[in-house]
């Protein structure tokens, strides 16, 4: 499912990719449902591309969004990450992510984490796990 959730740099939000032409995207944002087109000077990312840091190795963002999706119980986060320390940040990804790399890991990129999350639960998608996964559990 994230295959055709993108995050465009620049722009705040996530997108759904809803089709392709030349030299351009047509996405639709998850929080307004506006459409428009995006060019190949955009820089844009999968979610599926995306991973995070870790002590050991790195975790795709899918796996990290569903283990908040279990604590949250698929519910939006109730700390607001504009205006919740940094502090409060690295205690609510401890309880999701015990092992990240405090090092590599800013407080920023959780805030994104929860934004994009609470984007996601609020847009009505819950099914976080990577295609191959899936299709993994269906054989």
């Amino acid at each position: 499912m994230l295959k055709n959730i993108l995050a465009i740099t620049g722009k705040p939000g996530l997108y759904k990719l809803i089709s392709r032409g030349n030299n351009m995207l047509i996405v639709e944002s998850l929080v307004d449902g506006k459409r428009m087109p995006t060019y190949a000077r955009d820089k844009i990312v999968a979610l599926s591309d995306v991973s995070m840091f870790t002590d050991a190795d790195d975790i795709a963002l899918s796996e990290v969004l569903t283990k908040a999706g279990k604590k949250e119980g698929l519910k939006a986060v109730a700390l607001d990450p504009k205006k919740a320390s940094n502090e409060e940040v690295q205690t609510w990804f401890d309880a999701v992510l015990p092992n990240w790399d405090r090092d590599r890991v800013y407080p920023s990129d959780i805030r994104k984490l929860i934004q994009w999350y609470n984007i996601l639960i609020n847009a009505g998608i819950t099914d976080f796990k990577a295609e191959e996964a899936a299709e993994e559990e269906k054989k």
